[in-house]
C-alpha cells in the first residue's frame, strides 16, 4: 500500500525541493533533440538573406547532388498538397469595427520574403551535416526590395503586406476618450513622457527542435515539438493548417527547456517538418541552432509611447492617456495581436486610481522577425510605462516618489478600472511599505552621500507593478477576440495501492509542476508527493488541455486538478463510510487516514482506493468501481499578482558602467505552493529583467534590414557578475476568484524590475529622459551632454 504517514506529507506550502531536478542535473532529461526515430532523416531550412525580395527562382539540382540529400522542399511543393498558412489566433477590431488586417504566412515562401530568416526551402538529408551542406548548395535568385525597418516611420512607408497600405494592422482604443479629456482640462499638472520599450530575443536555454513522423500503416502523424501548448498546436495545425485530422495528429513536447512565451506558438519549422515526413516517407528532424533561433524566434516588446499624465493640484492622478506603436515585424505570430492590446491596454491604471484612461494602439507591420508574446507580455510594457511616467511626476511636483504612489493607490475592491479589468483583491501599501524596510529607504541619502565621496552616482527607483494572469475566463477572453477557450482541465487516477498520477493540460517547461502539482494532491489526500506522478506534454496521453503561459498553470491548472481531487474525495468518503458503517458525513480524511468520527474507526488512503477497484464490497446505489475523476476549470475572472521593487544602483560616471547595489522585491502572489520555487522563478524574471533594464536590445539595421545583434557577441545576456544578490519578500492576499488563491508568480520578475532599475539609472544620473537599456554608452552619453 502507498504510504499515508503524515511525517512523509509535504503539502501546499511546504518549500519542497523539486522531484524533476535529479533527472536535469544528471543529464537524464528527455528533450526533443534527445528522441531518434528509426530511418530518420534531417531537415536544414534555406533563409532569406534579405529583409525584402521577390523569389523569381529556386534551383535545387546543386543542393541534390550533395551526398545524403533525400528531397528539397519550397512553398510550391507546400500549396500543392494543399497545406494552409500559419495563422494569428486573436482576432483585434480597429476603431471603426474593421477586423485587424492579416497578410498571408506560408510556412514556406511562395513568391515573396519579408524579413531576414524567412523560411523559403527545406532539405531533407541522411544527415544533419549533408542537410546543412544541402541548404547551402540551394541556388535562390532573389529580387531585391526596399525594407521597411524603422517603427517610427513604417506607416508612411511601403507596404508589407498588400492588404495594409500603410503597414497599420489595426488601429485599436481602450478606455474612456471623452472623460479623459475632461481629466487634462481641469489638471493642475500635465507630466508627459515620450519612451521606447527595446525589442528581445527570448534566448530560451533548450533552442527550438521538431521531429515529423508519418505512419503510412495507419495514417497517423506524431509531431515531437519544444511546445508549451501541445493541444493548440495539434488544434492549429489540423484545424487551420491543414496537416491530417486531429485525431490522426498526436503531438508530444517532452522535457522543454524553458519558453518564456516564445514556444507557445505554432512555427513554420514544425509545420514543415510533420508534413514532410509524409512526403519522404521517413521521419524528419530539425534541431535550431543558436543563429537560427535569433533570426527566427518570435521577438518581445518593440513599442514606441508617448504617454501624458494629468494630476490635481494636491498630486492625485486625474487621467491618463497614451498612444503606442507596436511593432508586430513581418508577420502575425500566434497571439501577437492579443500583446499590445488586450494584455497591455487593460493594466495601464497600474496600482492607481485613475478615474479616466484612453489609450490607442498601431499594431505595425515591418520586415522583421514576427514579435509575439515574451515574459509578461503586455503586462512589462504597461509597467514600464506607467511607473516611469509616475516617477517623472514625481520628481516635477517635487514630491517623493513612494509618497506621490502611496497617495495615489487602489485600496477598495473590487477596483473596476477604466480600461474593463477589475482587481478583486490587494495590499499595494504593505508591498510598499515592507520594501522600503528591506532596503533602507530613509537611509538611502546617507549611502548617496559616502558615494560621492568615491566619485560614484547613486540612485534609487520604485516600481510598484500590477499584472492580469490566468488569461481566463473564456467567456471573457471571448468576447476580446480569442480564437479559443482558456480554461484548464486535470484528471486525477488512483491506482489501486493508494499512488496517484495526474494528467493534466498545463505544460512544465522549467516551473517545476512535477513538484508543486504533487504538493496540491499531497495536500488533498494526505499522502507524500513521492506517491504523485505528474503526466503532461502528450496529446495521446492527456485530455485536452491549454497549456503553459501567462502564469496561468497555478491559478488554472491547479484549480482544476483541486477540483478533481474534491470529486475523487467525495467518492472516496463514501466508500469509505460504507466500509466503516457510518454516515458519510461522519467521515473524515487527514493525513491519509479516513475515520469515522463517532467510532474511531481508521481506513488508510491506500486500502480504500483498493476497496475501490476490487468492487466487492461498494455502496449499494449504482456505484461504478475504480477512483478516477476528471475537472475542466475555468476562472471568474483574472488574478492580479502585484508588488513593489526598489533598485538602487551605483554608477561609475567616467565609464558609464552601472552596478545594482541592491535590489529588493515584496511581491503579493496569494497562496503560495512552494516558497523555494516561487522565490526561484522571481530571481529568474529579475535577471530577463535587469537583463532588458540594462543590456539587451535586439537592432536590426535600418537600411539592410540585417538583424545587427544576431550573436552572443553583439546581443548582450546578463551574466552572473551584472546581477545582484535578491532581497525577495511576499505578502499574501488570497485571490478570491479560484479554489486554491492562488495569483501566479511567473512572470512578475520581468514584468516589476525593468522600472525599478531604469528609475534608478535617472535618479542617479538626474535625466529622467535616459533610454533602455541604459548602457554604459548610453549613459556616460548622457552624463556628458548634461555636463
Amino acid at each position: 500500500m502507498a504510504s499515508s504517514s503524515s511525517s512523509n506529507v509535504t503539502g501546499i506550502g511546504a518549500p519542497v525541493r523539486r522531484k524533476e531536478d535529479h533527472r536535469f542535473i544528471t543529464g537524464k532529461g528527455r528533450y526533443t533533440d534527445d528522441i531518434n526515430q528509426p530511418g530518420q532523416t534531417w531537415g536544414s531550412f534555406v533563409r532569406s538573406p534579405h529583409a525584402h525580395a521577390g523569389i523569381k527562382s529556386i534551383d535545387k539540382s546543386a543542393a541534390l547532388a550533395v551526398p545524403g540529400v533525400v528531397a528539397v522542399l519550397d512553398g510550391k511543393d507546400l500549396a500543392a498538397d494543399e497545406i494552409g498558412g500559419l495563422i494569428c489566433g486573436w482576432m483585434i477590431h480597429s476603431k471603426d469595427g474593421s477586423e485587424m488586417k492579416a497578410g498571408a504566412h506560408p510556412a514556406l515562401a511562395l513568391d515573396t520574403v519579408r524579413y531576414v530568416g524567412d523560411h523559403v526551402a527545406i532539405v531533407i538529408a541522411e544527415t544533419q551535416g549533408a542537410a546543412k551542406d544541402g541548404a547551402e548548395a540551394v541556388v535562390v535568385d532573389y529580387d531585391g526590395r526596399p525594407a521597411v525597418i524603422d517603427l517610427a516611420t513604417a506607416q508612411k512607408a511601403a507596404p508589407v503586406h498588400e492588404v495594409s497600405n500603410d503597414n497599420t494592422v489595426y488601429d485599436w482604443e481602450l478606455g474612456l476618450k471623452a472623460e479623459t479629456e475632461a481629466a487634462f482640462e481641469k489638471a493642475a499638472h500635465i507630466v508627459s513622457i515620450d519612451i521606447t520599450n527595446n525589442r528581445l530575443v527570448p534566448n530560451a536555454m533548450e533552442p527550438r527542435a521538431a521531429i515529423g513522423c508519418f505512419d503510412e500503416g495507419t495514417g497517423n502523424y506524431t509531431l515531437y515539438t519544444t511546445s508549451q501548448n501541445p493541444h493548440v498546436a495539434r488544434l492549429i495545425l489540423s484545424a487551420f493548417i491543414g496537416i491530417a485530422p486531429e485525431h490522426k495528429l498526436r503531438v508530444v513536447a517532452p522535457d522543454v527547456g524553458g519558453g518564456f512565451g516564445s514556444k507557445i506558438f505554432v512555427y513554420a519549422e514544425e509545420t514543415v517538418c510533420v508534413w514532410a515526413a509524409k512526403k519522404v516517407g521517413r521521419p524528419v528532424k530539425w534541431t535550431c541552432d543558436r543563429s537560427e533561433a535569433f533570426l527566427s524566434d518570435c521577438h518581445g516588446r518593440d513599442h514606441i509611447s508617448h504617454a501624458e499624465l494629468a494630476v490635481s493640484e494636491d498630486g492625485k492622478f486625474l487621467g491618463l492617456r497614451v498612444k503606442t506603436l507596436a511593432n508586430l515585424g513581418a508577420y502575425l505570430s500566434t497571439f501577437s495581436s492579443s500583446v499590445p492590446t488586450y494584455l497591455y491596454g487593460t493594466l495601464l491604471s497600474g496600482q492607481y486610481a485613475i478615474p479616466a484612461i484612453y489609450v490607442e494602439v498601431d499594431g505595425i507591420y515591418t520586415h522583421t522577425a514576427p514579435v509575439d508574446a515574451y515574459r509578461g507580455a503586455g503586462r512589462p510594457e504597461a509597467a514600464y510605462l506607467v511607473e516611469r511616467l509616475v516617477d517623472r511626476a514625481a520628481h516635477q511636483l517635487g514630491r517623493d516618489p513612494a509618497e506621490l504612489r502611496k497617495q495615489n493607490f487602489v485600496r477598495e475592491f473590487p477596483y473596476e478600472t477604466p480600461v474593463i479589468m477589475t482587481y478583486d483583491i490587494g495590499d499595494f501599501d504593505a508591498s510598499l511599505d515592507r520594501a522600503m524596510e528591506m532596503i533602507d529607504y530613509k537611509g538611502f541619502d546617507a549611502r548617496r552621500a559616502e558615494a560621492a565621496t568615491r566619485g560614484k552616482l547613486r540612485g534609487i527607483g520604485i516600481s510598484t507593478y500590477i499584472e492580469a494572469c490566468g488569461i481566463a475566463p473564456s467567456k471573457a477572453v471571448g468576447s476580446l477576440g480569442a480564437g479559443v477557450g482558456l480554461w484548464e482541465s486535470a484528471e486525477v487516477r488512483v491506482n489501486p495501492t493508494g499512488s496517484v498520477e495526474v494528467l493534466t493540460g498545463s505544460h512544465s517547461h522549467g516551473q517545476g509542476h512535477e513538484t508543486t502539482f504533487a504538493q496540491v494532491v499531497s495536500d488533498k489526500f494526505g499522502i507524500p508527493i513521492e506517491d504523485v506522478e505528474i503526466v503532461h506534454g502528450d496529446t495521446d496521453k492527456v485530455q485536452f488541455g491549454m497549456g503553459t503561459y501567462g502564469s496561468r498553470s497555478g491559478a488554472v491548472g491547479m484549480s482544476a486538478l483541486a477540483n478533481a481531487c474534491d470529486k475523487v474525495t467525495v467518492k472516496a468518503k463514501r466508500i469509505a463510510a460504507h466500509l466503516l458503517e457510518v454516515p458519510v458525513d461522519e467521515v473524515t480524511l487527514t493525513d491519509g487516514v479516513f475515520a469515522a468520527v463517532s467510532t474511531n474507526e481508521t481506513l488508510a488512503f491506500g486500502e480504500v482506493s483498493l476497496a475501490a477497484y476490487m468492487a466487492h464490497n461498494l455502496p449499494e446505489d449504482g456505484m461504478e468501481p475504480g477512483l478516477a475523476e476528471k475537472a475542466f476549470y475555468d476562472p471568474e475572472n483574472f488574478t492580479f499578482p502585484a508588488g513593489c521593487h526598489i533598485c538602487e544602483v551605483e554608477i561609475d560616471p567616467e565609464t558609464g558602467v552601472t552596478r545594482i547595489a541592491n535590489f529588493v522585491a515584496v511581491d503579493d502572489f496569494g497562496t503560495v505552493i512552494n516558497p523555494m520555487i516561487v522565490e526561484g522563478q522571481v530571481h529568474g524574471g529579475l535577471a530577463q529583467g535587469i537583463g532588458q533594464a540594462l543590456l539587451e536590445e535586439g537592432i536590426y539595421d535600418k537600411d539592410s534590414g540585417q538583424l545587427i545583434t544576431g550573436s552572443y557577441m553583439d546581443y548582450t545576456m546578463p551574466r552572473a557578475d551584472d546581477l545582484p544578490t535578491y532581497q525577495v519578500d511576499m505578502t499574501i492576499t488570497k485571490c478570491p476568484s479560484n479554489p486554491l488563491g492562488i495569483k501566479g508568480c511567473g512572470e512578475a520578475g520581468a514584468i516589476g524590475s525593468p522600472p525599478a532599475v531604469i528609475n534608478a539609472v535617472a535618479h542617479a544620473i538626474g535625466n529622467d529622459d535616459i533610454a533602455m537599456p541604459a548602457t554604459p554608452q548610453r549613459v556616460w552619453r548622457s552624463l556628458q551632454e548634461s555636463a
